[in-house]
């Protein structure tokens, strides 16, 4: 049958087609809300540690709804410094993620934090959280977070995706347990076929 059959037939019964959405999107910044400049221009390969992290939130579902994780990498050696997990994206969620990594390793003064323009990285009070640089990418660019875009490639398909993830407690462990081997385990031909950590301690040996 041809598609105008189709939609004839469907009048004829009073059908309709409907999309589902696989998700809400509540990014949408404030018009009050500031943007910054795009600092890296795709250049993600700075010369040292704790020079220009990155962030970004991606979603993930269980059986239970979706859960919503933010992260922080270090673009020096690809470690994931700091992340967070939650049912709600919200401004909490990303300064979370962020506030852990920046107490403990204590970047120095000109640290550029690069993410996209979602609400929760311009609101003021996420600005506001942190004494460091802000970075933004460009309007429909999401290569200009190309890094972190594919470690979320690799959680979701190397990973999350291989087993059910029936609760939400199940799904934060599994995330855990993923942080803790891509930052200690999994090798990267960008450091020299090293783990993040790894590569992190080979750079301070050099220096010292």
């Amino acid at each position: 049958m041809s598609n105008y059959g189709v939609q004839q037939l469907m009048k004829k019964l009073g059908l309709t087609v409907t999309q589902q959405v696989a998700y809400k999107v509540t990014t949408k910044r404030k018009h009050s809300d500031s943007v910054a400049d795009n600092l890296l221009n795709q250049n993600f390969n700075p010369v040292a540690a704790n020079q220009v992290w990155a962030g970004d939130v991606t979603y993930l579902r269980t059986g239970e709804g979706w859960m919503h994780l933010a992260i922080v990498m270090d673009l020096y050696s690809k470690r994931i410094v700091g992340w967070h997990i939650d049912k709600r994206m919200t401004t909490d969620l990303v300064s979370k993620a962020m506030i852990k990594p920046y107490s403990l390793r204590q970047p120095p003064i000109g640290l550029v934090l690069h993410s996209d323009r979602g609400s929760q990285y311009t609101s003021k009070r996420y600005r506001h959280l942190l004494a460091s640089r802000a970075s933004m990418i460009d309007v429909g660019a999401c290569w200009d977070n190309a890094v972190v875009e594919r470690f979320f490639g690799s959680l979701k398909h190397d990973w999350l995706l291989k087993v059910p993830q029936p609760t939400r407690e199940y799904m934060r462990t599994d995330v855990a347990a993923y942080m803790r081997y891509y930052n200690l385990e999994r090798l990267h031909t960008a450091n020299g076929d090293l783990s993040p950590a790894e590569y992190e301690l080979s750079s301070l040996r050099k220096v010292s």
